[in-house]
């Protein structure tokens, strides 16, 4: 995408409603006026909050509100130019149940606060293979660390990717510390059983995947 593109999108984005860029400053001295507060200041309502961690165009994010109007979608990725698209496509459809968050993950904590999120979502994040990048993968032990701090008791985080090693590693993990696998699938299209919401909703990438024959995998868990 050329540089001109982006700077269109980023003052697109500075002009949705339902787009939300605060400050690194803003987040790091907990002045971020909507912590606490995103049922009652941006939608209006008392429904369930469902985050989707580095969620790209956002095609996850709105196909899931569409899906689910009884519940409040966040879409959340560094990189505004990409998820420009979902909010744009909210917007046109007339969408109120699903917003955009421009951050880092790692600032999640300073986003929303403790028992405000039911559900979050990771789809297809980077794998970090290497180790020395073991710190920067979504489903680590910090970061795990940080979802609990926000989720609910009964929260649920899914993990949905192609990477047999992230799958591998996040099941290791979860196993290792004690968490609750409530299921786990390495090929959730060619098996049985596996949750509509999982199956019914591809993303761009996830159906190239899909025609190599790339095996998609996916886990719901809990953390203790």
């Amino acid at each position: 995408m050329g540089s001109k593109n982006k700077l269109k999108r980023f003052r697109e984005n500075e002009t949705f409603s339902n787009v939300y860029q605060p400050t690194r400053e803003a987040l790091t001295t907990n002045i971020f006026s909507f912590k606490g507060k995103w049922n009652k200041e941006v939608f209006k309502n008392n429904n369930p909050i469902v985050l989707e961690l580095g969620c790209g165009k956002g095609e996850y994010s709105v196909e899931l509100a569409r899906r689910y109007p009884e519940k409040n979608f966040i879409g959340i990725d560094i990189k505004g130019s990409r998820f420009w698209r979902g909010a744009k496509t909210a917007i046109e459809e007339n969408l109120p149940n699903v917003a955009f968050l421009r951050t880092q993950i790692e600032l999640i904590e300073m986003c929303f606060a403790a028992n405000e999120v039911d559900e979050i979502w990771i789809t297809f994040p980077d794998p970090q293979i290497k180790y020395k990048r073991t710190k920067h993968r979504l489903t680590n032990a910090e970061f795990l660390a940080r979802y609990k701090n926000i989720l609910k008791s009964e929260g649920v985080v899914n993990l949905k990717t192609d990477s047999e090693f992230m799958h591998g590693y996040t099941l290791g993990l979860l196993h290792g510390a004690g968490h609750k696998v409530l299921y786990a699938n390495h090929n959730v299209y060619r098996n049985e059983g596996a949750p509509d919401v999982v199956t019914a909703i591809q993303t761009f990438y996830e159906s190239q995947y899909l025609e190599q024959n790339k095996p998609i995998t996916y886990i719901k868990f809990q953390i203790k």
